[in-house]
């Protein structure tokens, strides 16, 4: 009996380190591969337009922090959704220009249009709108609600639309706004009710994302072939890694709802698979496991 306590107190002992080293065997590598991710600014039906702006870059600030995804900035989105525009004037040659709602360099697009922005004073003080100036009340109300569109901008198709919303109460607080629009980069907007109202729809919108997009498979593209070299779009960044090994399949020709003029997507063939042999931030290098005739514009879904 004495020898039985002594070995279950040494296997108690023992369970620690067990689950320390546990840690150790489990690769690095097993954490979800990141999504990349592009936030346009956001339509406004409530308030200033330049409100679009702020709230687009808080939302991808947060997307960054939480550490899901790789986030595309605005800035750069703005500039290809230009070059695509250039595209559709017929002013630059097709063959170098971006197909509009085809190369976004993000495989999820986020929309979002502010449908409420609003902050409202009791005990006789005065409710206040975007561009205006509050007056000190003792009891504030603040109430902001936006309308989420998550699309995937290989086939156009939204994904998932949703409502999300912040509220927020104070007391003794005074709400500063410039006549262009709310100023997002004080502190003392930080701390007014609609400023935490701002913050708590922002956050219910990362993770509706988050959620939403947990069922989405990483997707990545083949850039370029040379010789037995096959470049993809997924790099460091995403989370890939050396030996990981992706599905090939050629995009087929898109479906579009003759009624609607809707993308319903396009049937994919499946051409092979290939396997990652180095890795960069943005790119990674890979060479064919299976299958021959790759090409620039593939799809790449993990999994062998």
């Amino acid at each position: 009996m004495r020898f039985e306590n002594k070995r279950s107190k040494y296997f108690l002992a023992a369970l620690p380190l067990v689950f320390i080293f546990g840690e150790f065997l489990v690769p690095a590598h097993a954490a979800e591969l990141k999504k990349t991710v592009a936030v346009s600014r956001f339509d406004v039906s409530a308030g200033k337009a330049a409100l679009g702006n702020g709230m687009a870059d808080m939302l991808a600030d947060s997307l960054i922090r939480s550490g899901n995804f790789v986030v595309i900035e605005r800035q750069t989105l703005e500039d290809v959704v230009a070059e695509q525009d250039l595209a559709a004037s017929g002013r630059a040659a097709v063959s170098k220009a971006a197909q509009t709602g085809k190369l976004v360099p993000a495989q999820v697009l986020v929309k979002g249009t502010v449908t409420e922005f609003e902050e409202q004073s009791g005990s006789g003080g005065t409710g206040i709108g975007i561009g205006g100036f509050s007056i000190g009340s003792s009891s504030t109300t603040a109430h902001v609600a936006v309308v989420l569109r998550i699309i995937d901008t290989t086939t156009g198709e939204v994904l998932d639309s949703a409502r999300v919303e912040g509220k927020a109460e104070g007391g003794g607080l005074k709400f500063g706004a410039s006549m262009g629009g709310v100023d997002f980069g004080t502190e003392g907007f930080k701390k007014t009710p609609l400023g935490k109202a701002t913050q708590i729809a922002i956050d219910n919108a990362v993770l509706k994302i988050v959620e939403r997009l947990k069922s989405v498979p990483i997707a990545g593209r083949i850039v370029k072939v040379s010789g037995s070299d096959i470049y993809t779009n997924l790099g460091e960044r995403n989370g890939v890694a050396p030996g990981d090994v992706f599905q090939v399949f050629a995009p087929g020709e898109e479906l579009v709802n003759p009624d609607t003029g809707e993308s319903l997507g396009s049937e994919k063939t499946r051409m092979g698979s290939i396997k990652i042999a180095t890795v960069q931030e943005k790119f990674s290098k890979a060479v064919p496991e299976k299958g021959e005739l790759f090409e620039q514009g593939f799809i790449l879904l993990p999994g062998k």
